[in-house]
């Protein structure tokens, strides 16, 4: 009777997930303590990043909240912070969970517009360099005013449409059937399997560029990341002496970045160059004639309304007149209340992709609690602040940048901001210094970041996403669809933080 207790508690504990995972995950809850209490806990702290570092790369074995929830539990049980810190970690970044809750949701309900713009942006651009281009572009200038979350969410709504559609069509289905399974490939005829593939690996691309565009336009302005926000606050930069100030470094980043996206789709470098198959081409056109010929005046009215609350969306968002996810919520009322939308299970509905991953990030706020309060960053702090000149402003590019590639880049730039601040009130670096190290943070914490799906909000959401799996999107694919871009951006980057600031 015992063993066949251990046996159900051992199949039960994370579900369907490997048995060689389920031991690593209890091998590092064994760990932990014991570095922590018997070695150093300097050590265990660091060693719980690459623990969690860890549960987010094997993402499509096991969601990473569960694994990731008991390894930042244990870490507040045993002490490495406690929930005070937690807490004031998850109230810092309270806007970004407000976005998360409700501006995910509200772009939920403006899909059926972005799905027909999209599809026929898609259909009509025919070069897949061009059309790569254009998703990178998109979301560069998105990025630069709204943000960066919202603009993955709204392009992850689209592709989510692509995929279903075709899904339905390869399976012997019209498009338009109701509780099909597009997780499940069982049912893929035969010969669509290899267009299936195909096409899992365009939208892949499409998925990257638009995600890499995102980092492009956010370096840049103020409104572009969380960071941006609270660096121009402690430098009391307005929306243009922020751009101006970062300019030398973000446009030469923005060009290198979209000549990369050419150079990767041109050579098929790292994964990129699949074009759209001509089959899937020939569905999506059809899926396009019969919506468009079968529009009734309710649905074109609906189109309409769905375009005003997006302009609405993109007003309030460049002005910054509400927090982002306030402004969401508005969208939800408005688009909801207009289009007719007033059943509850429907607006349940649209928050099911956007949850779990609030969760995760509130999870992940622990392990960056950790990190504060066990100074995992201060000797590289206190090293970096040691040097003097250019030499200085590399070293806090390097530094940012590859802490922002193992944490979160709103943390690592919030610490090191915090620092500098403190080095300048103590009269250690005058304000022009300040202001060229204030750039070299925001830049190192914003270009480096995109080589890993954690450095990154926008790209832990993409991986967490219901369409990552769909299009076999892991953590590894994503760090080598990444790792073109991460090269030439990062040594960009650099090189214009050495000759270009404060010239």
């Amino acid at each position: 009777m015992t063993a066949t207790y251990g046996q159900t508690f051992l199949k039960n504990f994370l579900g369907s997930s490997p048995d060689w995972y389920k031991k690593t995950i209890v091998g590092f809850l064994i760990l932990n303590p014991v570095l922590f209490f018997l070695v150093d806990p300097f050590i265990a702290g660091w060693m719980l990043i690459a623990e969690f570092i860890f549960t987010l790369a094997m993402a499509l074995k096991c969601y990473p909240l569960q694994p990731g929830g008991l390894l930042a539990f244990e870490a507040v049980v045993i002490g490495m912070a406690n929930t005070e810190a937690v807490y004031e970690e998850a109230h810092t970044n309270f806007p970004v969970i407000l976005l998360l809750i409700f501006m995910v949701a509200g772009i939920s309900f403006l899909k059926q517009m972005l799905l027909f713009s999209f599809t026929k942006i898609l259909l009509r651009v025919r070069s897949k360099t061009m059309l790569s281009l254009m998703f990178a572009i998109m979301g560069a200038v998105l990025s630069a005013f709204l943000d960066a979350l919202t603009v993955t969410a709204v392009v992850i709504a689209v592709a989510s449409g692509f995929f279903s559609v075709y899904h339905k069509v390869a399976s012997g289905f019209h498009h338009d059937k109701e509780n099909h399974d597009v997780s499940d490939d069982v049912s893929i005829i035969e010969s669509n399997r290899s267009d299936l593939d195909q096409f899992r690996a365009f939208l892949r691309n499409i998925m990257m560029h638009a995600a890499i565009g995102t980092a492009l336009g956010g370096v840049s302005t103020i409104v572009g990341e969380p960071q941006n926000l609270l660096i121009g606050h402690i430098m009391e930069w307005d929306f243009v002496e922020f751009f101006v100030r970062v300019a030398p470094v973000s446009m030469v980043v923005l060009v290198t970045g979209l000549a990369t996206t050419i150079a990767v789709e041109k050579f098929k470098i790292a994964g990129y160059g699949a074009t759209l198959p001509e089959n899937v081409r020939a569905i999506l056109q059809r899926y396009d004639d019969e919506q468009t010929a079968k529009m009734t005046r309710s649905d074109v009215l609906n189109l309409w309304i769905q375009a005003i609350v997006a302009v609405f969306l993109v007003i309030c968002l460049a002005f910054h007149l509400a927090e982002v996810g306030i402004i969401g919520l508005a969208v939800i009322v408005l688009a909801t209340a207009f289009t007719g939308i007033t059943d509850e299970h429907r607006l349940g509905h649209a928050f099911q992709e956007a949850l779990p991953f609030t969760a995760l990030l509130v999870v992940f706020f622990t392990v960056v609690a950790v990190i504060h309060e066990l100074h995992l960053f201060t000797p590289v702090v206190d090293f970096v602040l040691a040097m003097e000149g250019h030499t200085q402003l590399a070293a806090f590019y390097i530094a940012n940048g590859v802490l922002s590639m193992v944490s979160d880049n709103v943390f690592v730039a919030t610490v090191y901001i915090s620092e500098v601040q403190a080095a300048f009130q103590a009269g250690t670096i005058g304000r022009e210094q300040f202001d060229l190290l204030a750039v070299a943070i925001n830049t190192g914490t914003n270009i480096p970041s995109v080589a890993t799906p954690n450095g990154q909000a926008a790209f832990l959401f993409l991986l967490t996403s219901a369409l990552a799996p769909l299009i076999r999107l892991s953590y590894g694919r994503m760090v080598v669809l990444a790792l073109p871009y991460t090269i030439t951006m990062s040594t960009a980057g650099l090189l214009a933080t050495i000759f270009l600031l404060g010239k």
